[in-house]
């Protein structure tokens, strides 16, 4: 059968349409849908496994405001609300610790699924503690379960996500993180005006609803197919690559690559003690990924990320503004900014690349903290200063979820080879939470000494040396598979010299900005 077309210069055209034609558009139709489904299904499981990290952020978020009220009703000092805040983020190392060996044992699935039950159960206990020492224990219990979850969620991501689109899926936990940080500033918000002996109990109640969906994606989600083939069982991460790949051509490709990461054939090789010996004694191109992928996390604390957001209302308070209820009020604007530019990462993480967004992030960030501790030092409590002091936060916030944040989680995720991944990054997650620990449980007492603008000016220049380390430690990983990130830190030379993507791409990616009105 022939139809009839308009070609150019009104000649008219015909194209055949017999049964040959309309088998291979019948093809082409199927292999659209089918990579549809494929991303689709990989955006789910991306989504579920990334619920932890709201648990995450909404205790970040809500103990900012929460801290206020537990303070008039326990009655604690203010070293015991500095250990409240921050003795999360050290215990998180122990469950960061454990999380790469119970990972290794029974599957990143499961491991998640245990994070949750943990932090549940701190949460219950926080939000019933008639004390203190209570509230420790429901507060310890929690800081275990986001250590495995913030270990976990980001390798799982990575292990199951195509290699073109890993990057804005490996970013969802930080996203949700994000979210939940975004509930909990809304959460005090909502109930801070009732008594305080109520109140904060509510504000962390609440952190217990998303268990009821983590439960679900357990039924939902898929086991790592790289996790799989550790274990040796080829026929279900066969399985699980043809639902998540686009092509399914290339899967049984796919999972020689992942048997011959994994050191199928020789698996005696890498058993748990030889694992920690190599972590322990590095080869050359190991211990470049392990001053990356751990310097990478510790920068993103160390910069005052947790101060800015767990102490976003004393620094309000500092700035000029005064009652519980308009400093909370400011905290959500935090919040908002804060998710709204995890988004703008998401969408340039896999077309611009890691790199530029680095720069962009760290120069941001290390102006915007300059800026808060001369606003905070020099201008005083009128309204110009109290607006410049919210930019100031906001525009912090914004250039780090915009840049460290989310990429952090992703370059920690895919840089390490598949033996070493869950151990390696379980030290990258201990580095962070460590640091997270020491800033937000020392932010009152160094505020106290040199005052809350001096201690800004500290965040300032760690940042700036925070972009150096970006320039001379950070390779470019966009749209490479696993495999072949590996090779980049294998190379003799450093893996900035490989041919990533250097400070000039920060123009193009401010000209790409600009031309989108991304940020207005």
């Amino acid at each position: 059968m022939a139809i009839q077309e308009n070609g150019n210069g009104g000649v008219m055209k015909y194209r055949r349409m017999d049964s040959d034609g309309m088998e291979e558009d019948a093809g082409v139709l199927c292999e659209e849908k089918r990579n549809e489904s494929s991303r689709k299904y990989v955006l789910v499981c991306a989504i579920f496994a990334s619920l932890n990290s709201v648990l995450l952020g909404y205790d970040v978020g809500v103990m900012s405001g929460a801290i206020i009220f537990i303070q008039q009703d326990l009655k604690i000092t203010e070293v015991q609300e500095e250990v409240l805040v921050g003795i999360l983020s050290i215990v998180s190392l122990l469950g960061s610790l454990a999380g790469g060996k119970m990972s290794d044992a029974i599957g990143r699935k499961w491991t998640m699924a245990f994070a949750a039950i943990l932090f549940q159960s701190g949460a219950l206990i926080m939000s019933l503690a008639p004390d203190f020492k209570v509230l420790m224990i429901g507060r310890f219990l929690a800081g275990i379960g986001i250590g495995f979850g913030i270990m976990i969620a980001p390798v799982y991501i990575a292990e199951i996500s195509p290699a073109v689109a890993r990057g804005s899926f490996t970013s969802f936990p930080e996203i949700f993180i994000n979210l939940g940080i975004l509930l909990g500033y809304v959460s005090n918000y909502v109930f801070s005006g009732l008594s305080p002996h109520i109140n904060w109990r509510i504000m962390l109640g609440v952190g217990i609803l998303p268990s009821v969906f983590i439960g679900i994606a357990l039924f939902v989600i898929p086991e790592s197919p790289r996790w799989l083939v550790m274990k040796n069982r080829i026929d279900e991460a066969r399985l699980v690559l043809l639902k998540t790949n686009e092509d399914a051509n290339e899967v049984e490709e796919r999972l020689a690559e992942i048997q011959q990461a994994a050191g199928h054939v020789n698996a005696e090789k890498y058993e748990e003690k030889a694992v920690w010996r190599e972590l322990l004694n590095p080869s050359p191109g190991v211990r470049r990924m392990l001053i990356t992928g751990c310097g990478i996390q510790c920068f993103q604390q160390v910069t005052g990320i947790d101060a800015t957001v767990y102490y976003s209302p004393t620094i309000f308070k500092d700035a000029g503004i005064k009652g519980n209820t308009q400093l909370l009020a400011a905290t959500v604007a935090v919040g908002f900014t804060k998710t709204i530019f995890i988004l703008i990462a998401i969408i340039l993480i896999d077309k611009v690349g890691r790199k530029p967004l680095l720069y962009v992030s760290t120069i941001g960030m290390t102006t915007c903290l300059f800026c808060l501790g001369f606003t905070l030092s020099l201008m005083g409590n009128g309204s110009v200063g109290i607006k410049l002091a919210i930019l100031c936060v906001c525009g912090n916030v914004a250039f780090f979820s915009m840049g460290i944040g989310p990429i952090c989680w992703v370059l920690t995720s895919e840089i390490f080879p598949l033996r070493l991944r869950a151990q390696a990054s379980a030290l990258g997650a201990v580095g962070s939470r460590v640091s997270s620990g020491v800033v937000a449980m020392s932010f009152l007492s160094i505020s106290r000494m040199i005052t809350v603008g001096g201690t800004f000016f500290v965040f300032a220049a760690i940042s700036a040396l925070s972009v150096a380390f970006v320039h001379n430690c950070v390779p470019e990983t966009k749209g490479k598979s696993l495999e072949e990130i590996e090779m980049l830190f294998q190379n003799d030379r450093p893996p900035q010299h490989g041919g990533e993507l250097e400070l000039e791409d920060v123009k193009n990616l401010m000209q790409t900005q600009r031309k989108g009105h991304i940020i207005s």
